[in-house]
C-alpha cells in the first residue's frame, strides 16, 4: 500500500476504485467495505483507493476539540496496510476544502485527480459544500464523467455505526475484550518511552512511561491491563497502568508499562502497545509495600492469562 498525504500529490494513469470515509478504528464494519472495494478493483482491473481526511472534519467545521479517535494517523496506516489496499490518501481537511461544490469535488478530485472508474459508497453518504449532494447526485455525475457507483447496503453501513459506538463505549468502560471483538484486533496505543519518577524501579517493578503526543487519541478507562508489544523485533508481554498513581499522590495521568523479561534502556523508543485484557481498576494503597504485593498478584494474574490464551 502506498500512502499519500495530499490528493494533489497523487499521480496515476490507471483508473481507480475509490471509497471515502474517516475509517476511524478500521474495525470489522469497515473491513466489509474494504473487502467490497478491493474485490471491485480486482474484478474491474482498477487500483483500490481509500480517500480519508485529517484533521477529522468535525475538528474543523464544528471546532470539536474534545473529539476522541480510535486511531492516530500512524495507527490507521499500519492497520490499513494489512488490508491489501493499493492506495491510501490522507488529505488535509480545511475550511477551503469543505467549500468545494459537489461538481468541483467530483470533477476536479474524483475524476481528474484520482481517475475514478468505480466509487464504492454508502447509501447515506453526503458530499460537497454544506453536504448538499447525495448518492443519487453521485450516480448522475457518474453518467456524465464515466464512472460507476456501487452502493454499500444499509445493513453494512449500520454495522459501521454500531461498531464505532460500541467500541468507544467499551473502551470508556475498560471492557477491552468487547472492544477488540468489534475491532478485529487488539486496541492500539502508540507512543514514545519517556523518563518517569523511577518509583517502579525502587519497588522492583520498573516501568516504561509511554507518552502519546496525539491528544485526540481515545485512552481507555483507568486501570491495569495486560498488554503485548514488540521490542527489538521480539514479541513481549507486560502489564500496564493507566491513571494517576494515587498511592504516591500522583496528579498527572500517565501510562506506565512493566514488561516481563525485558532488560535494557528503552528511553526514546517509539512503541506500540496492544491491549489484551483489563484485570482491575486503579486503586490507592496504604503503603508502597501494599502496592508491591498487589503488583506481584497482578503479574501472576497476567502470566496465567497469557499461559491459557495460546492464540495471542
Amino acid at each position: 500500500m502506498e500512502a499519500i498525504q495530499d490528493i494533489f500529490e497523487f499521480t496515476t494513469q490507471e483508473r481507480t476504485a475509490i471509497t471515502i470515509g474517516t475509517f476511524d478504528g478500521v474495525h470489522i464494519g469497515h473491513r466489509k467495505i474494504l473487502e467490497r472495494l478491493i474485490n471491485n478493483a480486482k474484478s474491474t482491473g482498477t487500483k483500490s483507493l481509500v480517500l480519508t481526511f485529517f484533521p477529522h472534519p468535525r475538528m474543523v467545521l464544528q471546532k470539536d476539540a474534545n473529539i476522541k479517535l480510535l486511531n492516530t494517523l500512524e495507527e490507521k496506516q499500519y492497520i490499513l496496510k494489512q488490508s491489501g489496499l493499493d492506495y491510501l490518501i490522507i488529505h488535509p481537511f480545511t475550511q477551503k476544502f469543505s467549500r468545494l461544490t459537489a461538481l468541483e469535488f467530483v470533477r476536479d478530485v474524483l475524476v481528474n485527480q484520482l481517475k475514478a472508474k468505480n466509487v464504492v459508497i454508502g447509501y447515506d453518504h453526503r458530499f460537497g459544500r454544506n453536504r448538499n449532494a447525495n448518492i443519487k447526485d453521485l450516480i448522475g455525475f457518474g453518467e456524465i464523467y464515466d464512472f460507476d457507483v456501487e452502493e454499500i447496503p444499509v445493513q453494512e453501513i449500520e454495522d459501521v455505526s454500531v461498531s464505532s459506538t460500541k467500541i468507544r463505549k467499551a473502551l470508556e468502560e475498560g471492557d477491552i475484550e468487547t472492544a477488540n471483538s468489534y475491532l478485529g484486533y487488539a486496541y492500539l496505543l502508540t507512543g514514545t518511552i519517556v523518563r518517569g519518577k523511577g518509583i517502579g524501579r525502587q519497588i522492583g517493578y520498573p516501568t516504561a512511561n509511554v507518552h502519546i503526543a496525539e491528544t485526540y487519541k481515545l485512552i481507555p478507562q483507568n486501570g491495569v491491563y495486560i498488554i503485548k508489544s514488540t521490542i527489538n523485533n521480539k514479541t513481549v508481554y507486560g502489564m500496564m497502568n493507566i491513571g494517576f498513581n494515587p498511592t504516591v499522590d500522583g496528579n498527572e495521568k500517565s501510562i506506565e508499562v512493566h514488561f516481563f523479561d525485558v532488560e535494557g534502556d528503552l528511553y526514546g523508543q517509539k512503541i506500540q502497545l496492544h491491549l489484551l485484557k483489563k484485570i482491575r481498576n486503579e486503586q490507592k494503597f496504604d503503603s508502597l509495600e501494599a502496592l508491591t504485593s498487589q503488583l506481584k498478584e497482578d503479574q501472576e494474574t497476567s502470566l496465567m492469562y497469557l499461559k491459557n490464551a495460546a492464540h495471542i
